[in-house]
This record gives C-alpha cells, structure tokens and sequence, in this order.
C-alpha cells in the first residue's frame, strides 16, 4: 500500500498542519511495514523536517522550477493499483490539480479540510470561497472517496454544506514521545498564562487583552501573559498599541515564535494555556497544552468540549466577558487545584490523542478504502 500525501507547506513557521501530517506519517510508517508513504509539498525556507530517515518515507518537494503534473506525481499503473491520495487543506492551486489528477487516473483520495470549511473560515474572503465552491471545490470533495474531520463538531459543519462523501472522524495526534512523563516545574515567581499560536485576528487574541485589562490589579498582581507567534507585523503592531493603551506593559508581553524543546519548555512552564479563538477545526496547541500538564481555556470554536468533561480547563463561549469570568475563576483556584487540572491534562491526551492511537485510526481507514478491512465505526 503506498499513501501519497499532499499539502502545501511544512515550513516551521506554517503551523499544525506542518506538525501534525509530519508525525503522522512517522508513527504510520513504524506502525506498519506494509505502508509507503510519499509527503509531496512545496519548497520552504525552513521545511520542519527534510526527511524520515525511513526506507518507506520519502519527502518531494517541488519548486516553481519544477511544474506540476501527473508525470511528476504518478510513475505507472503497476504502483498506482493500492494507491490513496491524502490532500490536506483546500483552496491552493496545488491541491485543487491533485485532486483533478487523482479522479483523472481512478485513485482514490482523501481530503482533510483543516477546519477551512468551518463557518468562520468560510466568512472571510466569502465571494471568491462561494466561487470556489461553485466552480470545482464541492464537485472535488463529492468525489473524494472520503473526507476527514478532526472533530465531531467539524462533521456536523461539513453535513451542513450538503457534502455526501463518507466522513471519518479522527482526531490530530500528539506525538508524546516530546513530551516529558513528569510533572514539571511550574513557575511560580509569576505564574504564566501562556498563548502559543498563530498570531492572527481569528485567535481572539484582542479579547484577551480586553477582558485582562478587566480583571481587578489584587486578583491578577501574581500572573504574567506570555503571547508566542508569528504574523503580520502590521497585526502585532496593533495589539502592542492595543496593550499600551491599556497600560499593560508588565503583564502582556508579545514575543517571537520558538520552536522544539524551547516550545515544549514553554508550555511546561504555564500555568494556564489561553487560545480564546473564533474558529478551530481541533487546535492541535491545545492538546500540546495538555500534553504539559498545563490546564487551558478556550472558546466553543474549538471542539474542546473535554476540557470541562474532564476537569482540565475551562470551554467557553465567544467574547470578552466569558473569557474574563473563565479567568477569574482559574486564578481564585489555589496550587492543589491547578495541579490535579494538569494532571488530567495529561491524562486526557495519553488516552485519546496519542500519536499511536491516531495513527492505528488512519491505517484501519486507508485499508477500508483499499477494501482490505471492514468499516471502522469513525466513519459516517
């Protein structure tokens, strides 16, 4: 069985997407030695990985020297006979030709929108999405043989668009592998609030500041925030501004994206994990979080509902005030607390969202698509 994946970048500074398909497709190809896998993305400056350093893992990477076709994707039919195509993401120009070339040559393929389907996603830059649409994106996804959503609440958007394709619902993974087995050293000199992501208006970041600046001096003299990422300058500019204006100087600062052990050091550090987001199809930070022994708050745009559940955060609805009575509430909790949260942080994570266990999920897919196995009960 050889499974091609597609997606556009996995340059460090791109994201889940870049992390996720990446370990992925490591733990598939340790897992199992009937499987192939062939990573096919673009050239990046700072790929996150440049290979597997697996005899059945290979990375292509295309540059704008090289143009994009099905000679340059597919080398025969002999090879293509248990062959599945994995696109993640929509919209590019790359995806949108491996998705035609795959239905062109009879291969199955499988897309995984990477929430750019959910209902806030499809609000921005509407008109040319709606053309998309109209023009050759549902008709690609109505013929996919199945489409793969990281959450329930991601399916249910999906079957709110009309698409009739099979859905599997398979969580990212969290490759623990990364993550320390013991609690860590919080620290305590100033308890941090920690949000680690994408700097990008859709992840609320200025309700943070808003409802921070909200919360009485007594309450909050004891914790810092910590924002980590990457965006637009002009975007980071603003909420500097923002901070400013508000006098917060001391207790929100914005820094520059880390990666590695520093990244995971970081989560291991916070106390609380803030991502007060308007739309997730998973946030795969979240579960990093969680990973970390480092409880979290986030919003009803992420599918996240676990974290009351399990008594490991705090789900809220969208906007400032939740966010600021969710705050309130986690910094009233004393050490004891914050540390049993932790706790079943991680144990959520080990029981649900390991690598191993999302990675047997995909195999059981792929070899239902191939009919070499029954169908999985994630499939709907």
């Amino acid at each position: 069985m050889r499974i091609k994946h597609v997606v556009e970048t996995i340059d460090i500074s791109s994201g889940g997407p870049a992390r996720s398909v990446t370990f992925l497709i490591r733990k598939i190809i340790n897992q199992n030695n009937n499987i192939s896998i062939d990573l096919h993305t673009k050239d990046s400056a700072s790929p996150i990985i440049s290979g597997f350093n697996h005899d059945k893992g290979q990375i292509i990477f295309y540059n704008k020297k090289v143009k994009f076709s099905s000679k340059t994707f597919f080398k025969g039919n002999e090879e293509n006979k248990n062959t599945i195509v994995h696109i993640h993401g929509l919209w590019g120009l790359m995806l949108q030709k491996i998705c035609r070339i795959s239905f062109n040559n009879k291969l199955p393929y499988i897309v995984t929108p990477r929430g750019m389907l959910e209902p806030w996603s499809l609000g921005q830059k509407k008109i040319k999405k709606f053309l998309a649409m109209f023009l050759y994106q549902r008709r690609n996804l109505d013929n996919s043989k199945c489409i793969h959503a990281t959450s329930e609440m991601e399916a249910i958007n999906l079957r709110k668009l009309g698409l009739k394709s099979p859905i599997a619902i398979i969580p990212n993974g969290i490759n623990l592998d990364e993550f320390p087995n013991s609690y860590p050293q919080k620290e305590t000199r100033k308890k941090k609030i920690l949000f680690l992501s994408r700097i990008h208006k859709k992840k609320g970041i200025e309700n943070l500041i808003f409802a921070w600046s909200d919360i009485i001096k007594q309450l909050k003299s004891n914790w810092v925030i910590e924002i980590i990422g990457n965006g637009e300058e002009e975007y980071i500019n603003k909420l500097n501004i923002l901070i400013q204006s508000k006098n917060l100087d001391s207790e929100i600062t914005i820094k520059k994206p880390i990666f590695g052990k520093e990244k995971i050091l970081k989560f291991r550090e916070a106390s609380l994990f803030v991502l007060p987001t308007y739309s997730e199809n998973f946030g795969i930070v979240i579960a990093e979080a969680l990973a970390s022994y480092t409880p979290v708050i986030t919003t009803e745009g992420a599918p996240w509902e676990e974290l009351e559940v399990n008594n490991c955060g705090k789900w809220i609805k969208i906007g400032v005030d939740p966010l600021k009575e969710a705050l309130i509430e986690m910094l009233k909790k004393d050490e004891n607390e914050l540390i049993l949260m932790g706790k079943n942080s991680r144990n959520l994570v080990e029981k649900k969202y390991s690598m191993e266990a999302v990675a047997s999920q995909m195999i059981d897919l792929y070899e239902w698509i191939l009919e070499k196995g029954e169908k999985p009960k994630f499939i709907i």
